[in-house]
């Protein structure tokens, strides 16, 4: 019985701006609400990777089986529950040997950047090796008892969200090991746009790894054939890849999180705005880390108070034991109920930049790492305009566009 029903395909239940009402517009016809229901029913009928069975289990019949994962590695089941993945190949019977755990723990619980240490699963017993720290990429021994790896992370898709830099060390160990490597793909939040400066590669790191945009707008498993076809891996090598495909997705539908992609962005809201805030990170100004608005305000001690009106204190919390300006007064921006973006806002970066009482200690060595150029940088220091830098990164964008054409599945 629990086959039958992990065979049958899933829908998956997404909250879309579709859906919403304005009460304060006029009645609508019969014919707009028809158009409108249509809409939802496209957004509804999205139907992940995951749930695809009937794709992926053939190829991992008689297989001995990994998988990278982590709490947002789930599917829904008919009875409309959220079952972790893990759970789901045990069901079916796969021989499931181990997991893998990127950035923040196979159960999403760890600080951004703490140590993550080798064990087991709480939950199945699954022994699970640490993706993030001294052990960025697969080692030989862990992979010689796999034949096939499953990848089922859900990014957020910025170029220094590590879950796309785990991918690249993933496929590299694929590759060099001769073990086949299947991604599950997932909606990208942010896939309905590009943005930002283009990765210098001088300054790859591990939040920024490929000459991409700082906002890509492709999905991990459109990602996963960029990094194949562009060559990115050590040497030129090519990963043996198969990507299960959605159904019914596109890069505008709009796509809520059941579950957050790691502790620090909550819903919605911060996740549309971690593009634009995470560049705080690479200055003296805290970006909601601490409190209960994480990447939905900024705010620091330095900043004039008497140009920001708002004020928080950043507080010991999970996920965010030690953050910046902990205990603090801050003076900022609460943007926790503006308008969704379609763009990287650099407005905010340049006003509080201009309202420090220190800029000469404002940006720190990660900025640069996070921006991967130092002319983002540069050009804030010297005054220059959020439409002037926006128009320093239209040729690099329009060169991203087309190559990216070229891999988009959706």
């Amino acid at each position: 019985m629990l086959k039958r029903l992990f065979k049958s395909t899933f829908l998956f239940a997404f909250i879309g701006i579709l859906s919403c009402g304005n009460q304060n517009k006029k009645a609508q016809s019969s014919e707009e609400i028809a158009v409108n229901n249509q809409e939802e029913r496209q957004v509804e009928d999205i139907i992940l990777a995951a749930n695809r069975t009937e794709a992926y289990l053939p190829m991992l019949k008689g297989k001995k089986v990994g998988l990278v994962g982590n709490q947002t590695s789930i599917m829904k089941n008919e009875a409309g529950e959220f079952t972790h993945v893990v759970d789901s190949l045990l069901a079916l019977n796969v021989n499931l040997v181990k997991g893998f755990a990127p950035e923040h723990g196979f159960r999403g619980t760890a600080d951004a950047g703490e140590a993550v240490k080798d064990g087991k699963d709480a939950q199945t017993g699954l022994p699970v090796i640490s993706l993030y720290g001294d052990n960025k990429k697969p080692k030989e021994a862990q992979l010689e008892d796999l034949d096939v790896l499953i990848f089922d992370l859900q990014d957020v898709g910025t170029r220094f969200y590590t879950y796309i830099s785990s991918l690249h060390y993933v496929m590299e160990a694929c590759a060099e090991n001769n073990v086949k490597l299947i991604v599950f793909d997932r909606p990208n939040p942010n896939g309905h746009y590009i943005d930002g400066p283009i990765l210098e590669t001088e300054f790859k790191s591990f939040v920024g790894m490929h000459p991409i945009p700082t906002v890509h707008g492709l999905t991990m498993g459109e990602y996963a054939k960029m990094i194949n076809g562009e060559k990115w891996l050590k040497d030129g090598i090519q990963c043996d890849l198969e990507v299960i495909e959605m159904e019914n997705y596109d890069h505008s539908k709009t796509y809520d999180l059941p579950v957050k992609p790691s502790p620090n962005l909550p819903n919605a809201q911060a996740i549309n705005l971690y593009p634009s805030l995470c560049f705080f990170e690479g200055t003296n100004v805290n970006a909601g880390r601490g409190t209960d608005k994480q990447f939905q305000v900024f705010g620091s001690p330095f900043l004039d108070k008497d140009y920001f009106d708002f004020t928080y204190t950043p507080q010991s919390k999970a996920g965010a034991k030690n953050p910046k300006h902990l205990g603090k007064e801050c003076y900022g921006r609460d943007l926790s109920e503006i308008d969704r973006v379609g763009q990287i806002n650099l407005e905010w970066l340049i006003e509080a930049y201009q309202n420090t009482d220190n800029e000469d200690e404002f940006f720190n060595a990660f900025f640069t790492k996070l921006a991967g150029t130092k002319k983002l940088q540069s050009q804030i220091e010297k005054g220059l305009s959020a439409k002037e830098i926006r128009d320093s990164w239209q040729q690099g964008l329009e060169g991203f566009e087309r190559k990216r054409e070229t891999y988009l599945i959706y």
